[in-house]
């Protein structure tokens, strides 16, 4: 893989603490979800990236998905 070990990951979310140069998500895990789930608050811990969830959902389109793995950055002082 292009990435090492792990598939590359596109982002377009810039003010992502994980985004990098070319649009690469540097996080070492990704959670994905459908757009029902939204507003879900899994149990992660960034950095070590573990989400707590066990549930399978499906989705018609991408248009129809969601990342929690989005943390924004922080602001600049």
């Amino acid at each position: 893989m292009p990435n090492g070990e792990k598939p590359m990951v596109k982002c377009s979310v810039s003010n992502c603490t994980y985004w990098g140069d070319k649009n690469v998500c540097n996080a070492d895990v990704i959670m994905i979800d459908v757009d029902q789930h939204a507003n879900s608050r899994y149990s992660a811990e960034f950095a070590g990236e573990t989400f707590d969830t066990e549930h399978r959902d499906s989705a018609l389109s991408s248009a129809a998905t969601c990342c929690h793995t989005f943390k924004p950055k922080s602001k600049s002082s």
